[in-house]
């Protein structure tokens, strides 16, 4: 079957950077992508995942074969909007899942997070089955998410498939609300010469992965031999941890000057519910999943294309 590819929410953090990659290697003609509004510019077409007849239109007139659904509200926008968040998490997977079911779509990508996590997990090195006891919205959907699909998988034999993102770093495109966002605005602090203020504690280590292992895993695990998942809820995936001083000490061995302030707020409360450290050996053992780079390598690639991200913020 000829792969034809509809990406929902295309307009996002990692949206952006995974529509690229898969044009260049499955040609633009055969992958879609979407978000609430169009984008002449990046190629995005109109398409609301909260209106199932229109997404259903869409998979059945473009013949789509699979879906990478991004669409949702993060964490930090999740806690100002609880009600929202809830919405768009949750009825959208849902509309994705029931018209891939309907239209016999071969395969689904939903992305999970680290926010699945909470209390009565070992957070220094997390496995991947765990109690799962989130403190945020944006949590708690994303654990229903992962049980949904478990359930598509086993009721109808969907094969939906998923990540558990730490917080994802790069330069391609403005981050989107999330609590790890602090380490991809420290680089916009550094680049224009200015104090940085974080909203997280000086030691709040987190796991994190560089942008292009993010997109990386996520295509090898969709191109991965179904045969061999063993995980139908979503995989845990680990590139590297660090605390805010850590990174900002990497940044001061390129730049002495860089000063880092600490003014935690409520986003320290949420990231203290979070592993330091995420177990990722069955990604490792199932589709070979390992990332490339580290905290060294990210920072310098980081500072290398900053003026990229600088540019979309005026």
């Amino acid at each position: 079957m000829h792969t034809k590819i509809l990406i929902i929410g295309a307009g996002g953090q990692i949206g952006l950077a995974l529509t690229r990659k898969l044009k260049a290697i499955y040609e633009s003609k055969n992958v879609l992508a979407t978000d609430l509004r169009a984008d002449e510019e990046n190629e995005i077409l109109p398409l609301d995942v909260l209106d199932s007849q229109a997404l259903y239109t869409f998979v059945k007139t473009y013949q789509i074969t699979e879906i990478y659904h991004l669409a949702a509200i993060l964490s930090a926008s999740g806690e100002l909007n609880p009600q929202k968040a809830w919405k768009i998490n949750i009825d959208g997977l849902f509309n994705v899942l029931e018209v891939s079911r309907e239209l016999k779509v071969s395969k689904v990508f939903f992305p999970s997070t680290i926010a699945v996590f909470g209390d009565h997990i070992d957070q220094s090195n997390c496995a991947n089955y765990v109690p799962l006891l989130p403190k945020t919205v944006y949590g708690i959907s994303k654990v229903a998410g992962e049980l949904w699909a478990a359930y598509y998988f086993d009721k109808f034999g969907l094969d939906i498939r998923s990540l558990r993102y730490p917080g994802v770093i790069g330069y391609q495109s403005l981050p989107g609300g999330g609590t790890t966002d602090y380490a991809v605005d420290i680089f916009l602090a550094d680049f224009a010469q200015k104090p940085f203020e974080c909203f997280l504690a000086a030691d709040r280590a987190l796991p994190m992965i560089f942008m292009d292992d993010a997109i990386d895993a996520t295509i090898s695990l969709m191109q991965a031999d179904k045969a061999k998942l063993t995980v139908r809820t979503s995989y845990n995936i680990h590139a590297m941890s660090f605390t805010p001083s850590e990174i900002a000490a990497e940044i001061q061995r390129h730049n002495p000057k860089f000063d880092i302030i600490y003014k935690p707020d409520f986003r320290d409360e949420i990231a203290k519910t979070w592993p330091a450290i995420i177990d990722d050996s069955l990604a490792r053992q199932d589709w070979q999943w390992k990332p490339k780079y580290d905290l060294s390598k990210l920072v310098q690639v980081m500072r290398d294309n900053i003026h990229q991200l600088a540019s979309k913020q005026q």
